[in-house]
């Protein structure tokens, strides 16, 4: 995981007042380094927090260790104070590349942004979205009238597209899933399961009439004309849980509950 045992941690916290509080009682008893020399990031919040830590060392090969100050964790340890160089050097290392969207807008600009869990298209008007699919350069789906659509990686399948009915991929699954928002036509599709590699284009049907947003991880791009995704490689975010408590654990768990 780590040259070495881990001693030197930066701590980091979302504005919420449980995790402000942790934060000082953390730095007091284990200290703070700053990011550049830490050999692991401790974020303190919940799950949008930790995405927001990884997408910021996404150029660091600084492993994240998550401690739940926050509503939701799925990407969280238990906080506790105790014992928490034992944890960190004991920890189990999950590794993610994020997707990589290309969205353009009617205007001709373009938003390219990454998203760890999900790129999203959800329809921004009365109407429902009309979306063309194609994978790879082919078209695979003509018209799908629907609220939305989703492309999700495994570590984000629990999350968006979790609510939205797509499957949960383990997380060292070389797939993507494809998942649509109440769709209309075709009645009850919910999508596909796509090689990691493929690439994935959305371009929306009368966008004046039938306006489309996308968003990646809380990147939002609007009144969008097409939008290219794929997976991006040469990105890996590492994230640190307990052992026994891994994404893959977590991922299992979620299937059957």
């Amino acid at each position: 995981m780590t040259a070495g045992p881990i001693t030197a941690i930066h701590f980091a916290a979302s504005s919420a007042p449980e995790a402000q509080a942790a934060l000082t009682s953390l730095i007091d008893t284990y200290g703070q380094v700053d990011r550049g020399g830490a050999q692991v990031i401790v974020a303190l919040g919940g799950d949008g927090f930790m995405l927001s830590n990884l997408h910021d060392t996404r150029d660091k090969p600084t492993p994240v260790y998550g401690m739940n100050c926050g509503t939701i964790g799925f990407l969280m340890n238990e906080f506790s104070q105790l014992g928490l160089l034992e944890r960190l050097n004991n920890a189990e290392e999950a590794v993610t590349n994020p997707l990589r969207m290309d969205a353009t807008r009617e205007d001709g600009t373009h938003l390219i942004a990454l998203a760890i869990n999900e790129v999203s298209l959800l329809r921004a008007g009365p109407q429902a979205a009309k979306l063309r699919i194609s994978v790879d350069g082919r078209v695979r789906l003509d018209e799908l009238v629907c609220d939305g659509a989703l492309l999700a990686t495994p570590a984000g399948s629990t999350a968006y597209n979790y609510s939205a009915h797509g499957p949960i991929l383990p997380i060292g699954a070389d797939i993507l899933a494809l998942t649509a928002m109440a769709s209309f036509r075709p009645r009850r599709w919910r999508g596909a399961l796509l090689p990691k590699k493929a690439r994935v284009t959305f371009d929306v049907l009368d966008c004046e009439k039938r306006p489309v947003s996308a968003v990646a991880d809380g990147r939002e791009a609007q009144n969008v004309t097409r939008v290219e995704i794929r997976s991006e490689p040469d990105i890996s975010h590492r994230i640190l849980f307990d052992p026994g408590h891994g994404l893959e654990e977590r991922l299992i768990q979620e299937q059957f509950v």
